[in-house]
């Protein structure tokens, strides 16, 4: 049948939802099928483009599309698949009933035509496989979002202070802590829970702390007051009506988030504090897990004299029998001074390891471009069997479902080389810098907490790790792993510096590095541990703390 008098729309259309995934993009079909066209002659009047689903009717560029045919406008449809006309059964009818009825003359996709006079089995088999594909996506997608919930991982996006794993990085949970805005988040539900203020004011705050978006926009007033509304934060999620049981880091505990409810609901009266306390909502109680709070007594000697005590104690929120003795604050910061204590180092060995341990980043630095072009000639071969794998789709050496399976693999082990790529090349940024913050925090935290501010003494207690507690009036710590690695050397530092300072108490910088370079145990030492001195993350980029934190 000849093609020269029918006048043809161009339609190209492309979903950005999963199913389009696989779908060339808008200005390649256009490419291709203008080319298609020019090959068999036929007359393209106008060229129509579309990026909405079709598995519903309602396309405006469809419709007018649709309408101007019936007009006489055109009478020919050139497009990539019969898929990107229609998902649903209204559209794919009306397109094949206006082939039936010759007011659509001819219809060119990449792979074939179709003609008033062909049987029409063929293509309501293509529309219902298509439509069909629709459906199956919609329920295989509730049925993942549903075994999400059900493993305990929230199946959409999380509230502010927390990301979502989307490149399956391997050393992390599909639901971590965002380093720039958890801390501000768990500090604003710290303020709400001690001074039991509106959340009108706790607002404000989160202002002049600037937590924003993610976009870096101010949060609405609204969305704000339902962070606080959110189980999320103490380890729950609300999924389809139901609560289900999180996996993932929770920022408050269960008693304190019921305590934020009755503030916020006017069940609780604001507190009006004469004292601020040091070292409050940051240890907790080792036996039952509450927070450790403090109270102030005074005690009037005989002969006049007043003294002023603070101690540390159980809040009792948890288990109200529970035995755990108070502690003073006295006694407290003796046991953080001597944490301090055990993993000072001197200024000279601050220096030296920062400058060894550049000698071996230079070292390695052959080894990681070796890597990473590795993991590029390997994005590139995954790239190239992808679109490799279209053409098997259209030359129909392959099902739809097998394209959608292998594509879908293709795609992973895509994204895992772009992460690679992505991560070794900030490791290798980053590694140095991190090293160089845990040798400075180690050289001057005891001097800073000795004759620091209220907030450094507090930030200085947070850095030593990520979970504090209070068992027989002592402050026990899970250190950072890091910190960890650099206590089991300081010491041998401190051993020789106490050994030969008599002997180079006016010594150079440089006979100091000679030193510890010809020190075996020390030379060891770092041998074995420079590798693992800054790659991991660690509270180092919390928001307020400046560089010397761990």
């Amino acid at each position: 049948m000849s093609n020269k008098r029918i006048k043809y729309f161009l339609y190209a259309r492309k979903s950005s939802e999963s199913e389009d995934r696989q779908i060339a993009s808008i200005p390649s079909q256009i490419e291709e099928l203008k080319r298609l066209s020019e090959e068999n002659d036929l007359q393209i009047i106008s060229i129509l483009k579309e990026e909405k689903s079709a598995k519903a009717p309602g396309r405006p560029v469809f419709n007018k599309m649709v309408e101007d045919i019936n007009n006489g406008l055109a009478d020919g449809i050139i497009c990539w698949k019969l898929d990107r006309l229609a998902r649903n059964p209204v559209d794919g009818g009306t397109i094949n009933w206006m082939l039936q009825q010759n007011i659509i003359k001819h219809i060119q996709t990449y792979q074939r035509g179709y003609y008033p006079q062909d049987n029409t089995l063929m293509m309501s088999l293509e529309f219902g496989m298509a439509n069909q594909f629709v459906l199956d996506l919609s329920e295989n997608t509730k049925r993942g979002l549903r075994n999400k919930a059900e493993q305990g991982w929230i199946p959409h996006k999380p509230p502010i202070g927390y990301l979502t794993n989307k490149y399956n990085l391997p050393d992390k949970p599909p639901i971590y802590k965002d380093e720039e805005k958890f801390y501000i988040v768990k500090k604003l539900w710290e303020i709400l829970l001690n001074e039991r203020c509106s959340l009108d004011s706790l607002y404000e705050t989160a202002n002049e702390l600037r937590l924003n978006t993610e976009s870096n926009r101010i949060i609405q007033r609204s969305t704000f007051y339902e962070l606080f509304r959110n189980p999320f934060y103490y380890g729950s999620f609300k999924w389809k009506g139901e609560l289900y049981p999180g996996k993932h880091e929770p920022m408050i505990t269960k008693e304190d988030f019921e305590l934020a409810q009755s503030i916020i609901d006017g069940r609780v009266r604001p507190v009006k504090r004469n004292h601020v306390f040091l070292y409050t909502n940051l240890i907790r109680c080792a036996d039952c897990g509450a927070s450790i709070t403090a109270e102030r007594k005074v005690k009037h000697q005989k002969n006049g004299n007043i003294h002023k005590y603070t101690y540390y104690h159980c809040t009792k929120r948890v288990d109200l029998k529970c035995k755990q003795k108070p502690v003073s604050e006295e006694e407290l910061e003796k046991q953080i001074f001597s944490i301090l204590e055990r993993i000072e180092i001197p200024d000279s060995f601050h220096q030296w390891a920062i400058k060894y341990l550049k000698e071996e980043h230079k070292k390695e630095q052959t080894d990681r471009d070796e890597i990473i072009d590795s993991y590029q000639k390997s994005l590139k071969r995954c790239v190239s069997k992808i679109d490799n794998l279209l053409n098997m789709r259209l030359n129909e050496e392959l099902s739809v479902h097998e394209y959608i399976v292998k594509k879908e693999e293709l795609l992973n082990e895509k994204r895992k080389y772009e992460e690679l790529i992505s991560d070794s090349s900030k490791r290798v940024e980053t590694w140095l810098d991190r090293a160089e913050s845990l040798f400075s925090f180690a050289e001057t935290a005891k001097k800073r907490f000795e004759n620091g501010s209220f907030e450094t003494k507090r930030q200085i207690l947070s850095s030593l790790g990520s979970n504090l507690f209070l068992e027989d009036k002592k402050l026990m710590i899970s250190a950072d792993n890091n910190l960890a690695i650099l206590k089991s050397l300081a010491p041998e530092v401190r051993e020789l510096h106490s050994r030969l300072e008599p002997i180079k108490s006016q010594s150079s910088q440089e006979v100091w590095e000679q030193t510890y370079a010809q020190d075996e145990k020390v030379g060891r030492w770092l041998d074995l541990n420079h590798r693992s001195l800054g790659p991991q993350p660690s509270a180092l980029t919390r928001p307020g703390l400046d560089k010397y934190h761990l």
